[in-house]
C-alpha cells in the first residue's frame, strides 16, 4: 500500500512551514486567518511541468551561453557625481531601486537634490506618501533656493498603488519615486500599509511595471530598530539596488553605501555634508577629515583607509588613562571593538607593554566608519604614543595589517594609499614590505619605510624620531 504523502500548512506572510494546521503563525504573528495548505514538492513539480510543456514557447527556452548577446547598459547621470559613484555611473533604466535610513537622516532631501537636476531633462514622478505636496515644495525651494522649477516633475499625493500605477502609466515618466513603501497598499490586500504582506505584493507590483515599462524606480524605505528596512528582509531580495544613508546625529557627514548592486560594484561609498541648504558633495573626503588637525599630540596618527576604490586619509587617535577596575575599559568610535582588543593583546604579549591597569580609548576623527585590517599598525602606534607620551611626526601616514604573531602583513591597494598620502603633502609612508614582480616606486615626495614586524616599527620610530624610550 502507497505511503500517502503528509500534508504540510504555511504561513502567508514568512513562509513558515508546520506539519499541523494553526489559526496564528509563531515565527512572525502575521497571518490573521491562519496558516494555509501547501501543495506537496511533487505533485507541484508535475502541475509546473504539464503546464509548461503546454505554454513553451521559443522565449522560454534555453540558450547557449555564447548565443547570449550583450550589449552596453546605458545610464542615466544624477547630477550628483557621489550619488553616480554608489550607482555604477548612474540610474539603469528599468531598474528598481531602494533607499533606506534612520528616519531624519536625510533621504528626501538626497532625493530632492537628484531630482533638480534630473527634472531638467528627463520625466519625474514623486508619489507623496509621507508628506503633501505642499511641505516637498517648501523644501524643494529652500534647496534650490527659489530657482526656476522644473516643468517636468510631477507630485502625486496618493497611497493606493493601483491608483499611482494608473497615473504612472498615463504620464510615462522616465523616473518614479516612491516616498516611503511603508505609506502604499494594494486595495485587494487586507492587511495596513506597512504589513509584511502589503510591503511585499506593492515591492513586486512596482518591480513588474519597472522591468515591463522601462521606467527607473526608487522607492524610500525607513530603517527598523534591528537595522533592516521594512521589515524582515522582506524588500532587499526583490529589488536591482539597495542603498543605506548613514550618518550619526549630531555629525554633519552623511555616507551612502550600496549594499547590493546588480548594476555595479557593491564597494563604492558616497561622502555628503550636511548643510543649511542641504546635503553637499564631499569631493576631497581625505582634506575633509584631516581639516582642523593639530600637529603634535601624542596618541594622533593619520592612517589610510580604503572605501570602495577611493583612498581616504583620516585622523586616529588613541588614549589611555589609568583605571582602578579590575577589567579595564576598550572603548572605540569608527573601529571595531574587537580589533582594538586584538591590538591591545598583541602589544601586551609581542611587545610587553602593560597596559592591564589602562582604559583604552580610539577614536576615528569625523565621524567615519572604517572597518579594514590595514588600520592595525596605525591603532597599535597611536596606543604606544599615548602611553610613552610620544609625539608622532606630522608627515607621516601608517599603514599595514597586524598579525597575532606581531608581523606586519601585506594590505590591497597600497600604491593608491601612497598616492593619495604623496597628493596631500606627506612626506613618510610607513607600512608593510612592497609586493615584488610587478612592484612600482613611490611616487615623488614620498618616502616609504618598509617593515616586517610591529616591532620593527616601533623600533624604526624609536630610532629616528623618539625623543624617549618607546620599547619597554
Amino acid at each position: 500500500m502507497a505511503k500517502k504523502e503528509q500534508e504540510s500548512y504555511r504561513c502567508p506572510s514568512c513562509g513558515y512551514r508546520s506539519p499541523k494546521w494553526m489559526g496564528f503563525c509563531p515565527a512572525c504573528h502575521e497571518a490573521p486567518e491562519g496558516l494555509v495548505p501547501e501543495e506537496t514538492p511533487g505533485g507541484r513539480v508535475d502541475r509546473y511541468v504539464r503546464e509548461g510543456v503546454v505554454r513553451a514557447s521559443e522565449a522560454s527556452r534555453a540558450l547557449p551561453i555564447g548565443d547570449v548577446s550583450v550589449g552596453e547598459t546605458l545610464r542615466t547621470s544624477t547630477g550628483l557625481s557621489e550619488f553616480d559613484r554608489v550607482l555604477g555611473g548612474g540610474i539603469v533604466p528599468g531598474s528598481f531601486i531602494l533607499l533606506g535610513g534612520d528616519p531624519g537622516i536625510g533621504k528626501s532631501t538626497l532625493v530632492l537634490q537628484m531630482v533638480s537636476h534630473l527634472a531638467r531633462e528627463k520625466t519625474v514622478l514623486i508619489v507623496c506618501g509621507e508628506e503633501s505636496p505642499e511641505q516637498i515644495r517648501m523644501r524643494f525651494d529652500r534647496l534650490e533656493g527659489r530657482k526656476k522649477n522644473p516643468a517636468r516633475l510631477y507630485l502625486l499625493p496618493e497611497t493606493d498603488l493601483s491608483l499611482v500605477l494608473s497615473e504612472a502609466a498615463r504620464l510615462s515618466p522616465d523616473l518614479l519615486i516612491v516616498d516611503s513603501i511603508q505609506t502604499v497598499f494594494l486595495p485587494e490586500w487586507t492587511q495596513s500599509a506597512g504589513s509584511v504582506i502589503q510591503l511585499r505584493e506593492t515591492a513586486a507590483t512596482l518591480l513588474e511595471f519597472a522591468k515591463r515599462s522601462r521606467v527607473s524606480t526608487l522607492v524610500i524605505g525607513h530603517v527598523t530598530k534591528d537595522g533592516t528596512i521594512a521589515g524582515p528582509r522582506v524588500l532587499e531580495h526583490l529589488v536591482d539596488t539597495v542603498l543605506y544613508l548613514e550618518g550619526e546625529r549630531g555629525q554633519p557627514l552623511r555616507v551612502l553605501r550600496t549594499a547590493k548592486n546588480r548594476f555595479g560594484p557593491t564597494q563604492e561609498v558616497g561622502l555628503f555634508e550636511m548643510e543649511e541648504t542641504g546635503l553637499a558633495e564631499v569631493v576631497n573626503p581625505s582634506a575633509f577629515f584631516l581639516e582642523g588637525r593639530e600637529a603634535g599630540r601624542p596618541g594622533s596618527v593619520v592612517v589610510c583607509g580604503m572605501e570602495g576604490s577611493r583612498p581616504i586619509l583620516v585622523e586616529l587617535q588613541a588614549l589611555a588613562a589609568s583605571t582602578s577596575l579590575p577589567m579595564p575599559r576598550r572603548v572605540s568610535q569608527g573601529v571595531s571593538p574587537n580589533r582594538l582588543s586584538l591590538l591591545t593583546a598583541v602589544l601586551v604579549r609581542r611587545i610587553g607593554i602593560d597596559l592591564s591597569g589602562m582604559d583604552l580609548y580610539l577614536n576615528v576623527v569625523g565621524g567615519v566608519d572604517l572597518e579594514e585590517t590595514a588600520l592595525d599598525l596605525g591603532i597599535a602606534m597611536a596606543i604606544v604614543s599615548n602611553v610613552r607620551d610620544l609625539l608622532l611626526p606630522s608627515d607621516w601616514v601608517v599603514v599595514g595589517e597586524v598579525g597575532l604573531a606581531g608581523e606586519v602583513r601585506r594590505i590591497p591597494g597600497l600604491h593608491e594609499r601612497m598616492a593619495e598620502a604623496a597628493r596631500l603633502g606627506f612626506m613618510h609612508m610607513i607600512g608593510p614590505a612592497l609586493p615584488t614582480g610587478k612592484s612600482k616606486n613611490p611616487p615623488r615626495g614620498l618616502n616609504y619605510h618598509p617593515v616586517t614586524d610591529l616591532r620593527a616599527a616601533l623600533t624604526f620610530l624609536e630610532k629616528n624620531y623618539g625623543k624617549k624610550e618607546v620599547l619597554p
